[in-house]
């Protein structure tokens, strides 16, 4: 048996997720070019397999709204990835700061389950685990944005497909999981003190920095990147 897919040890799944995230990097780096057609033979070639994990690694581009399947055509790069995320940031940074302001005015936080989640993101770095890291990460600003008790701001916030995104953000930038841990507890640190202003600013800034500018939030100079993900 030649094919990667069929070696001992070597599952279907974690295959398909390797070449998901390998093409996820080549995409949101201009690697591979907005337009560019993917085509599963060629793929899988490329990486030695048969064309099943490829398909299920396409399907999951699909799902993260990176490729577009066009029907008797094939799969193709959708345009402006890059844009769209950096984007995608800045507006996350305004939701999320108005939704840590109602929150900590309304005594609504629910510390107990950013505990938790900061517990998870934790265990995901253990095991290398940037599947469950991001998910984790997504739960602990989801927490915050539910505690707001803003239907409106959780569906805006919800249109941004903040868990597509966040994956994206991990795989592309190749990010530390434990950091990723330490950047929330040290959010959780200044939400657990109460300082309104502060945890404003705080959370206004943990993805502003991901917008790519060259500037922050205050039009200061930005420092180089710190390896922070939302």
């Amino acid at each position: 048996m030649s094919s990667a897919d069929e070696t001992p040890g070597v599952g279907r799944e974690t295959l398909a997720n390797r070449i998901r995230d390998a093409l996820v990097r080549r995409i949101t780096s201009g690697a591979i070019e907005p337009g560019t057609r993917l085509v599963e033979t060629a793929i899988a070639a490329e990486y030695g397999t048969s064309q099943a994990p490829v398909r299920e690694a396409l399907r999951a581009l699909e799902a993260m709204r990176m490729v577009e399947v066009r029907p008797r055509r094939g799969t193709f790069v959708r345009p402006f990835i890059q844009q769209t995320l950096r984007e995608s940031y800045v507006v996350r940074a305004a939701l999320e700061e108005t939704a840590t302001r109602l929150a900590i005015l309304s005594g609504s936080l629910p510390l107990d389950a950013l505990h938790a989640d900061i517990d998870a993101m934790r265990a995901a770095a253990e095991s290398d685990d940037a599947d469950a890291s991001s998910a984790a990460s997504v739960a602990f600003h989801r927490h915050i944005v539910e505690a707001a008790h803003n239907g409106l701001l959780l569906h805006s916030w919800e249109a941004l497909q903040i868990g597509i995104r966040t994956s994206a953000t991990i795989v592309a930038a190749d990010l530390d999981l434990g950091a990723i841990a330490d950047e929330h507890q040290e959010l959780l640190v200044v939400l657990e003190r109460g300082d309104l202003e502060e945890a404003c600013e705080r959370a206004r800034d943990h993805q502003w920095h991901y917008a790519d500018l060259p500037h922050d939030a205050r039009g200061r100079a930005k420092d180089s990147p710190s390896g922070r993900v939302g």
